[in-house]
């Protein structure tokens, strides 16, 4: 069965480099700007920008759900050592939930946006800013597996064949 999975590279990877950064970077500018325009078409009352928010949502629901499943397959490519597991479960685990309450969110925001497109109520912001949180305390989980511990990168591979990790 594994003869016909492509090799590994040297990112330790069956492709040429990581997709799930490429993925996830377009569902957290759709999320953070989707909050964006709710917020300023909340205070100036330009309920075009409503529009635009829901459309970057509706988007944002369905990539991250491609985000996840890449970023699972890369996960279980990298060969954590003992420090890097903590940080890569949570890190799952809060994508995961991420997506699951992006779903919500995006279900409550069509509901909205079918009874009223011109308004959108208090507490709706509310959740926003908590989701904003969220994918801030994500972004910061990635960028320590990348920047610090070095998931997928050549030489953290080569210590972890070469059994220094």
């Amino acid at each position: 069965m594994l003869d016909f999975l492509p090799p590994l590279n040297d990112h330790n990877l069956p492709y040429p480099d990581t997709i799930h950064p490429i993925v996830v970077h377009f569902v957290i500018a759709m999320v953070l700007f989707a909050f964006l325009c709710d917020v300023i078409g909340y205070f100036t009352r330009n309920v075009r920008l409503f529009e635009v928010s829901w459309w970057n949502l509706f988007f944002a629901t369905l990539s991250i759900f491609i985000a996840v499943l890449f970023g699972q397959v890369e996960a279980g490519l990298a060969e954590p050592y003992d420090v890097v597991e903590p940080v890569l479960n949570l890190h799952t685990l809060i994508g995961w939930s991420l997506s699951a309450i992006l779903a919500g969110l995006t279900a409550w925001r069509f509901i909205l946006r079918s009874r009223d497109p011109q308004t959108l109520p208090l507490p709706y912001l509310g959740v926003g800013v908590l989701i904003t949180c969220l994918v801030c305390f994500q972004i910061y989980l990635g960028d320590k597996l990348v920047w610090i511990y070095g998931l997928h990168t050549v030489p953290v591979i080569e210590a972890t064949r070469n059994g220094v990790l």
